[in-house]
Protein backbone atom coordinates (compact mmCIF):
# COMPACT_ATOMS: atom_id res chain seq x y z
CA UNK A 1 0.00 0.00 0.00
CA UNK A 2 2.79 2.42 0.56
CA UNK A 3 4.61 1.95 -2.52
CA UNK A 4 0.92 2.78 -4.10
CA UNK A 5 0.82 5.38 -2.38
CA UNK A 6 4.57 6.79 -2.54
CA UNK A 7 4.34 6.05 -6.72
CA UNK A 8 0.90 7.56 -7.28
CA UNK A 9 2.72 10.59 -6.32
CA UNK A 10 5.55 10.11 -8.32
CA UNK A 11 2.99 9.80 -11.12
CA UNK A 12 0.75 12.83 -9.98
CA UNK A 13 4.28 14.68 -10.14
CA UNK A 14 4.85 13.75 -13.77
CA UNK A 15 1.65 14.74 -14.97
CA UNK A 16 2.94 18.45 -14.11
CA UNK A 17 5.36 17.94 -16.94
CA UNK A 18 4.47 18.18 -20.40
CA UNK A 19 3.35 14.82 -21.85
CA UNK A 20 4.44 14.35 -25.95
CA UNK A 21 2.66 11.33 -27.82
CA UNK A 22 5.83 9.38 -27.03
CA UNK A 23 4.97 8.88 -23.22
CA UNK A 24 2.14 8.62 -23.32
CA UNK A 25 2.15 5.64 -25.66
CA UNK A 26 4.67 4.44 -23.31
CA UNK A 27 2.05 4.92 -20.38
CA UNK A 28 -0.66 3.38 -22.22
CA UNK A 29 1.40 -0.08 -23.52
CA UNK A 30 2.95 -0.13 -20.18
CA UNK A 31 -0.40 0.38 -18.48
CA UNK A 32 -2.17 -2.62 -20.31
CA UNK A 33 1.31 -5.09 -20.10
CA UNK A 34 1.59 -4.42 -16.23
CA UNK A 35 -1.76 -5.18 -15.46
CA UNK A 36 -1.57 -8.29 -17.66
CA UNK A 37 2.26 -9.06 -16.41
CA UNK A 38 2.18 -8.23 -12.41
CA UNK A 39 -1.28 -7.59 -11.75
CA UNK A 40 -3.18 -10.87 -13.33
CA UNK A 41 -0.18 -13.05 -14.02
CA UNK A 42 2.03 -12.43 -11.31
CA UNK A 43 -0.45 -11.60 -8.55
CA UNK A 44 -3.70 -13.06 -9.34
CA UNK A 45 -2.26 -16.38 -11.00
CA UNK A 46 0.81 -17.05 -8.68
CA UNK A 47 1.84 -14.80 -5.69
CA UNK A 48 -1.36 -14.36 -4.23
CA UNK A 49 -3.10 -18.08 -4.11
CA UNK A 50 0.20 -19.44 -2.48
CA UNK A 51 1.21 -16.25 -0.21
CA UNK A 52 -2.39 -17.24 0.91
CA UNK A 53 -2.38 -21.32 1.15
CA UNK A 54 1.00 -20.46 3.00
CA UNK A 55 -1.26 -18.38 5.15
CA UNK A 56 -3.37 -21.08 5.79
CA UNK A 57 -0.52 -23.71 6.06
CA UNK A 58 0.82 -21.00 9.21
CA UNK A 59 -2.86 -21.39 11.08
CA UNK A 60 -2.68 -24.95 10.74
CA UNK A 61 1.14 -25.17 11.81
CA UNK A 62 2.39 -22.70 13.82
CA UNK A 63 5.90 -22.10 15.05
CA UNK A 64 7.18 -18.81 17.08
CA UNK A 65 9.81 -18.09 13.94
CA UNK A 66 6.78 -18.62 11.41
CA UNK A 67 4.43 -16.68 13.72
CA UNK A 68 6.77 -14.05 14.52
CA UNK A 69 8.00 -13.18 10.81
CA UNK A 70 4.88 -14.21 9.56
CA UNK A 71 4.82 -11.99 6.11
CA UNK A 72 7.97 -12.91 5.42
CA UNK A 73 7.02 -16.70 5.60
CA UNK A 74 3.78 -16.31 4.01
CA UNK A 75 5.58 -14.28 0.58
CA UNK A 76 7.89 -17.31 0.63
CA UNK A 77 11.19 -15.82 1.97
CA UNK A 78 12.28 -18.97 4.09
CA UNK A 79 9.89 -22.17 4.71
CA UNK A 80 9.57 -22.81 1.19
CA UNK A 81 10.82 -25.70 -1.46
CA UNK A 82 14.32 -24.59 -2.85
CA UNK A 83 12.52 -23.84 -6.16
CA UNK A 84 10.59 -20.88 -4.67
CA UNK A 85 13.23 -19.68 -2.76
CA UNK A 86 14.90 -19.66 -5.49
CA UNK A 87 12.19 -18.21 -7.42
CA UNK A 88 11.49 -14.87 -4.92
CA UNK A 89 15.03 -13.84 -3.98
CA UNK A 90 15.74 -13.85 -8.05
CA UNK A 91 12.33 -11.98 -8.27
CA UNK A 92 13.50 -9.11 -5.55
CA UNK A 93 16.43 -8.81 -6.63
CA UNK A 94 15.23 -8.25 -10.48
CA UNK A 95 12.90 -5.79 -8.84
CA UNK A 96 15.42 -3.90 -6.91
CA UNK A 97 17.22 -3.49 -10.10
CA UNK A 98 14.48 -2.00 -12.11
CA UNK A 99 13.50 0.20 -9.15
CA UNK A 100 17.24 1.55 -8.78
CA UNK A 101 16.96 1.98 -13.49
CA UNK A 102 13.36 3.69 -13.35
CA UNK A 103 14.19 6.09 -10.98
CA UNK A 104 17.00 7.38 -12.66
CA UNK A 105 14.55 8.25 -15.32
CA UNK A 106 13.52 12.18 -15.89
CA UNK A 107 9.62 12.95 -15.72
CA UNK A 108 7.70 12.67 -17.48
CA UNK A 109 9.36 8.91 -18.17
CA UNK A 110 9.86 7.63 -14.85
CA UNK A 111 5.51 8.45 -14.20
CA UNK A 112 4.88 6.74 -17.40
CA UNK A 113 6.43 3.82 -16.15
CA UNK A 114 4.88 4.32 -12.98
CA UNK A 115 1.43 4.34 -14.17
CA UNK A 116 1.98 0.49 -14.91
CA UNK A 117 3.52 -0.73 -11.62
CA UNK A 118 0.61 1.50 -9.57
CA UNK A 119 -1.93 -0.50 -11.53
CA UNK A 120 0.06 -4.01 -11.44
CA UNK A 121 0.26 -3.14 -7.60
CA UNK A 122 -3.45 -2.26 -6.71
CA UNK A 123 -4.08 -5.22 -8.76
CA UNK A 124 -1.87 -7.27 -6.41
CA UNK A 125 -3.23 -5.84 -3.09
CA UNK A 126 -7.00 -6.47 -3.55
CA UNK A 127 -6.30 -9.97 -5.31
CA UNK A 128 -3.75 -10.92 -2.20
CA UNK A 129 -6.56 -9.72 0.66
CA UNK A 130 -9.49 -11.95 -2.09
CA UNK A 131 -7.14 -15.03 -1.86
CA UNK A 132 -6.12 -14.56 1.92
CA UNK A 133 -10.29 -14.08 2.51
CA UNK A 134 -11.24 -17.15 0.60
CA UNK A 135 -8.25 -19.36 2.32
CA UNK A 136 -9.13 -17.97 5.84
CA UNK A 137 -12.41 -18.81 6.01
CA UNK A 138 -14.81 -21.91 6.47
CA UNK A 139 -14.22 -23.42 2.97
CA UNK A 140 -11.03 -25.80 1.86
CA UNK A 141 -8.56 -24.01 -0.41
CA UNK A 142 -6.71 -26.32 -2.83
CA UNK A 143 -3.65 -24.24 -3.57
CA UNK A 144 -0.10 -25.97 -2.73
CA UNK A 145 1.77 -23.61 -0.09
CA UNK A 146 5.09 -24.74 -1.25
CA UNK A 147 6.67 -26.13 2.14
CA UNK A 148 8.94 -28.86 2.03
CA UNK A 149 8.33 -32.27 2.96
CA UNK A 150 9.63 -33.22 5.74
Amino acid sequence: MFAIYRLGGVVVAGLEWPWGWEPVAVAGINAVFMAWSEGWRGFQRSFSPRFAARLKWLRENPSTVRVVFAPLFAMGYFGATRERLIGIYALTAGIVVLIVVVHLLPQPWRAALDIGVVLGLTWGVVSTLACAWRALGDGTYDVAPDVPSH
